[in-house]
């Protein structure tokens, strides 16, 4: 492997890993806020959003961009979003296809069609994967877990709920201020409750809200900088070795038998890098691959959801269970566009 292809490699996985950051930051300062602001209305905002989430997450998966997998991926780590909303992102993430498309100039109708094709099938396997584990009560308790997952980080959330005043989050928590205006009335002095309370309440409220503020904001800068870095080392790893096996060695392998070709594509689409999608795509554009193995690659090519999920939650049990799930279902699908002859 030439310097030149080193090179390559590291500053497409240092792009890959950089946009990433903006959708990791953005969600984990989202569930801080959440976990610390909305109280009891956390779990109704889970519960309203259990219904439609497999819906709207396919419909953001579809969006040329893979940062909203790993969203998905941290929001269910947190229990923020059901199985079936993860599952939905992944299955419609386009991730590289669109723009491998657009460069070789292919028609608009084609590319919208197996778009299209991956978001049914994301909302509808999203929306069964919900309904079977409600039916099972397997759907979970019904409250978010972004505490733990901060333990699990590290990252000291706790300090902000451990902060003594508690004025911007627990509204019925007294501040300093009004404390030292209870104290004030309670020696009968009006002048000096009215100044003690106005110069007191201001500076107390003031105080506590930068000091949760820079907590809320420096805990999800914590967990950006704890998963950005697993991202890049694990798609620098699969960047060599996508690299050094060539796209005309995985064109050869993939050229084999249309139920091994698909299973196999559907593995190939499991690698958590751009460059799987690519090819996957290329391959397919330039007539290597059939409709079948690349619905298969391209359903299971999820960006960086699954990696993200792997990270972040702690149950590794069921992150291979969820992982083999989106692989059965890619390889299904790839079978049944293959079976009926459909020709995007």
């Amino acid at each position: 492997m030439t310097p030149g292809i080193i090179l390559d490699v590291l500053l497409d996985s240092v792009h890959d890993t950089l946009e990433l950051i903006p959708f990791l930051f953005l969600t984990y300062l989202a569930m801080e806020a959440l976990e610390h602001t909305a109280g009891g209305r956390t779990e109704r905002i889970i519960a309203r959003a259990d219904k439609s989430g497999p819906i709207v997450g396919a419909l953001l998966g579809a969006l040329p961009q893979c940062g909203f997998s790993a969203m998905a991926g941290t929001l269910y780590a947190a229990r923020v979003v059901s199985a079936g909303t993860l599952v939905s992102v992944i299955l419609a993430t386009s991730d590289e296809m669109i723009p491998v498309f657009v460069a070789h100039a292919e028609p608009a109708g084609r590319m919208f069609a197996i778009i299209g094709f991956k978001v049914v099938a994301g909302m509808i396997v999203g929306l069964l994967v919900d309904a079977v584990l409600r039916a099972l009560h397997r759907a979970g308790d019904g409250h978010a877990h972004i505490a733990e997952l901060c333990e699990a980080a590290h990252c000291d959330c706790g300090e902000i709920d451990a902060d003594a005043d508690g004025a911007l989050f627990s509204p019925g928590a007294p501040s300093a201020g009004e404390k030292n205006t209870a104290a004030a009335a309670a020696q009968g002095d009006a002048h000096n409750h009215a100044h003690a309370h106005g110069h007191d309440h201001a500076h107390g409220h003031g105080a506590s809200r930068g000091r949760r503020v820079w907590h809320i904001v420096r805990s999800a800068l914590v967990h950006t900088a704890e998963v950005t870095f697993f991202i890049f080392l694990v798609t620098l790893v699969f960047g060599f070795v996508i690299e050094a096996a060539g796209t005309d060695a995985i064109a050869q392998v993939l050229g084999s038998h249309p139920v091994r070709a698909t299973m196999l594509a559907a593995l190939i689409g499991l690698i958590p890098n751009c460059g799987a999608s690519v090819a996957i795509t290329q391959l397919y554009l330039q007539g290597s691959l059939a409709a079948g193995p690349m619905m298969a690659g391209l359903l299971v090519s999820g960006g960086m959801g699954l990696l993200v999920l792997f990270r972040t939650n702690r149950d590794m049990r069921q992150n291979l269970v969820i992982t083999a799930f989106v692989y059965v279902v890619g390889v299904v699908l790839g079978l049944v566009v293959a079976g009926l002859g459909i020709i995007f």
